[in-house]
This record gives structure tokens, C-alpha cells and sequence, in this order.
């Protein structure tokens, strides 16, 4: 049985850095990605690990201050902020598929099979 577990959510302050963490258990896979959302909001994509096409992928609001990353002998994902800021707060959550995604497709939420169950990041002043 395929599980995704995040960890790593908490309280941080504006400009902070946090990791989260998502241990995969059951089989690995190539493709991963994190997922967030906001109170009120739609599931939004974040980053996406298209390993199986050796590439990573982001949105724009959060280019260049968050990096996803991979441990393969820990079935680990991590998803590393830094220079937080207030919009970076949700409900964050990692999800996989067994399939071979497209660039086009890495964003979109019907493409991963997995999910877990979220770990909530809160950003202060």
C-alpha cells in the first residue's frame, strides 16, 4: 500500500526558512511534487520533481526561494523555502505518480495518483 507522509510544517516568521518533508512508503517513484493551499483558495501547484525526464519544475511565485529535492535511500521529498513570506501560508501536501508526465502536465492535480494528507505551514510577522 502506497502511503505519502509529510512533515516539517510549523510556525515561522516572514523572511524564515523551513524544510518540509515527504516519506514515501509502499514503492518509489520518479515524479513527485508538493501542492499547497491557502484558506478560501483552490490547491495550487508549487514544484514539481519530473525525475523520470530529469527535470524540475516551478511556479513563479515561488522561483528562486524554494528548491525541491530528493533522497532516493531514504524514499524521501523535500521542499526547502526560504525568504518566506505571508502567501506562503497552507496547507501543504506531496503527491506521485507512476506515470510520465509532460512539462504541461506537472502542475496540473489530476496527473498524481498519490497524496498525502498535508502538514500546515503558518508565516508570521
Amino acid at each position: 500500500q502506497v502511503q505519502l507522509v509529510e512533515s516539517g510544517g510549523g510556525l515561522v516568521q516572514a523572511g524564515d526558512s523551513l524544510r518540509l518533508a515527504c516519506t514515501v512508503s509502499g514503492r518509489p517513484f520518479s515524479n513527485y511534487a508538493w501542492f499547497r493551499q491557502a484558506p478560501g483558495k483552490e490547491r495550487e501547484f508549487v514544484a514539481a520533481d519530473n525525475g523520470s525526464r530529469r527535470r524540475e519544475s516551478y511556479s513563479d511565485s515561488v522561483k528562486g526561494r524554494l528548491h525541491i529535492s530528493r533522497d532516493k535511500a531514504k524514499n524521501t521529498m523535500y521542499l526547502q523555502m526560504n525568504s518566506m513570506k505571508f502567501k506562503d501560508a497552507a496547507v501543504y501536501y506531496c503527491a506521485a505518480t507512476s506515470g510520465n508526465p509532460i512539462l504541461s502536465s506537472l502542475g496540473v492535480i489530476g496527473t498524481y495518483e498519490y497524496w498525502g494528507q498535508g502538514t500546515q505551514v503558518t508565516v508570521s510577522s
